[in-house]
């Protein structure tokens, strides 16, 4: 490609299938690296399971600890800490290729000034600073994510995350080039951000929530992006499909020439908790507040709202810790904060309590074993979920998230449940199988950037092997998706049970490995639509909503259409398109029997402004 596309360049997305997953990582840097908590770590009784063996005895389990060590692969980095840079590029040089790898890392940085920093960041890859606001932390010098390890090709930088840094970019334009669940928050960067490759190579992201960018921001190739609850100096173009809600300096409404969707405000949104150390220099979470017709950035203002919780506060749970003693921290009253690492559960982690934080740090990892349910969330106000990767076992679980149970209806309008960069993934890393992904039961739920994705490459993948039937299913009534990255599944990718529904942006690609029509059939219509409205809805709403489809399998099969929707006036759509990628595949319709059908090998997205 050119050096520099113009504005609004399509590009086409393929996925190439990559080679077998990474094998484990070993940490590159000794716990001596680690700014240890003040409290105590958890004993090795607490994390070999006891409580449950103590239970099975009729005895009572020792009590838990809060608080302790954040473990090896949480680097805690000062100003006067040496060779920060050789730290960095050490965990980069591990992590960059390793997509399906077991190595996870946060990279934290207490207040101060950096000098001359070039962070790279590679999978399962967290960097954050560690002050109230995003300026008490400033680096000069760039966080950075490129594309040389595929070839250009951005479109696979998945699992990754900056969060609450100043930046003072060495160019003066930090290049942020990801694909999905790479979340961009509470970040102040002092010039431009450029969303694509060196190269300007395919790109397919993205999100940016609680930011300010004093700059131009350059999507390039990016086909989709959505921007919550910032302000940007401009935006520079808009390939297919580009949301903003509650963005100071966005683009106009446009939709679809250029394909700007913009909202003044986002309805409700109550940012994600994130680490920080008071004056003392200890750990506490901050929980922000919840806002209503929200726009522009929570911090620069003194103090932002919201309230804080001691690490003592939090069972801080470390890689091998079982399921019995995650929920006897809870139990106890107990939040959790999990350090990177993968963990196996034989159970479901319960969380029953109002206002209970599950933190994963370096995007922890849970695996359910034996087809059980990896969370399951009780109909209860104000718990936080955020930060954390499911990733289903090789045992098919009916579930993998649960959020509230079957016929919840209680009213959490005042104090609802937020999901945030909490991800789930079927296959790729090994076998997996799940019936349905997430299920949203919890009336007033705030799902805020979520990929939900069956893999399509990988280890484990295939129409069979890999099978899971629906991403997300929303029963609950008053909830709100802000955010929704729902990609690949057998049957419906979203469907969508509950009254008064609202979904601001939506990225979907169909399932690329359907063997032929006649797999994909769903009764007498060609394929399951991205998005399904039930039947029974009379009220829902969503703004700029993008599905694709890439049979590479079968070119001739036929897609009906992406959207299906009760014809009825309270449910609306605006700014919806499909596309097929360079004629694999096809879609006769956008909604219903709304839109035009796509044709030929020219991407080109068929779009409906309205519905109905």
């Amino acid at each position: 490609m050119p050096d520099t596309p113009p504005p609004g360049t399509p590009a086409v997305r393929r996925r190439a299938v990559l080679a077998a997953a990474t094998a484990a990582a070993v940490p590159v840097l000794t716990a001596a690296a680690v700014t240890p908590a003040s409290a105590a770590p958890p004993s090795a009784t607490a994390a070999s399971g006891a409580p449950a063996a103590a239970a099975a005895h009729g005895k009572r389990p020792r009590a838990l600890p809060g608080g302790g060590d954040l473990g090896p692969n949480v680097l805690v980095f000062d100003p006067s800490t040496p060779d920060i840079q050789a730290r960095l590029d050490a965990v980069f040089r591990q992590q960059e290729s390793a997509q399906f790898g077991t190595g996870r890392y946060a990279l934290l940085f207490r207040p101060g000034t950096y000098h001359g920093l070039n962070a790279q960041l590679g999978f399962y890859t967290s960097i954050a600073g560690l002050g109230l606001s995003p300026d008490d932390t400033t680096v000069h010098g760039d966080v950075t994510v490129d594309a040389g390890w595929f070839g250009g090709n951005a479109t696979q930088n998945f699992w990754r995350s900056a969060e609450n840094l100043a930046l003072v970019p060495a160019s003066g334009t930090n290049r942020w080039a990801v694909a999905q669940a790479a979340p961009f928050r509470r970040m102040h960067v002092h010039g431009g951000l450029d969303l694509a490759p060196s190269g300007y190579g395919w790109a397919s992201g993205g999100y940016i929530a609680d930011s300010r960018i004093e700059g131009q921001v350059g999507p390039y190739s990016q086909q989709q992006w959505y921007t919550r609850d910032s302000a940007i100096g401009s935006w520079l173009n808009g390939v297919w499909n580009m949301v903003f809600s509650g963005v100071e300096g966005a683009p106009a409404q446009s939709f679809p020439a250029p394909p700007y969707t913009t909202l003044d405000t986002t309805p409700v949104s109550r940012e994600k908790p994130f680490l920080y150390v008071d004056g003392r220099g200890g750990f506490r979470v901050f929980l922000p507040a919840k806002r209503t017709g929200a726009r522009g950035v929570t911090w620069g203002k003194g103090t932002p709202r919201g309230n804080s919780l001691p690490l003592s506060r939090f069972y801080v749970a470390r890689p091998g810790v079982s399921a019995a003693t995650l929920n006897q921290a809870l139990a106890q009253g107990l939040h959790l904060l999990l350090t990177p690492g993968v963990y196996h559960l034989d159970r479901p982690v319960r969380v029953n309590r109002a206002g209970t934080v599950v933190l994963g740090l370096g995007y922890a990892t849970l695996i359910p074993d034996n087809g059980v349910t990896a969370l399951k969330v009780a109909d209860v106000d104000g718990v936080r979920l955020a930060g954390f990767l499911v990733d289903a076992g090789p045992v098919n679980s009916r579930t993998l998230l649960e959020i509230g149970p079957p016929g919840a209806r209680r009213d959490h309008s005042a104090d609802p449940t937020t999901v945030q960069d909490v991800f789930v993934r079927i296959g790729g890393a090994g076998a997996g199988r799940a019936t349905t992904s997430m299920v949203v039961n919890n009336r007033h739920t705030i799902v805020d950037h979520t990929w939900v994705w069956r893999a399509d490459h990988g280890e484990g993948v295939g129409w069979e092997t890999n099978r899971a039937d629906y991403g997300v299913v929303v029963n609950g009534d008053d909830v709100l998706a802000t955010g929704l990255f729902v990609e690949h599944f057998n049957k419906y990718d979203v469907q969508w049970n509950g009254q008064r529904g609202r979904t601001i942006f939506f990225q979907n690609e169909k399932a690329y490995d359907a063997p032929d029509q006649a797999a994909i059939q769903n009764g007498p219509v060609k394929g399951y639509a991205a998005y399904k409205v039930g039947a029974g809805v009379t009220t829902h709403e969503g703004w700029g909503l993008g599905s694709y489809c890439f049979y590479n399998v079968d070119p001739t099969i036929v897609q009906h259409h992406g959207f299906a929707a009760p014809d009825v006036p309270g449910v609306k759509f605006h700014d919806l398109l499909v596309v097929s990628l360079g004629g694999q595949g096809q879609y006769e319709h956008v909604i219903n029997d709304l839109g035009a059908p796509t044709s030929g090998t020219s991407t080109v997205p068929s779009t409906v402004v309205s519905y109905p």
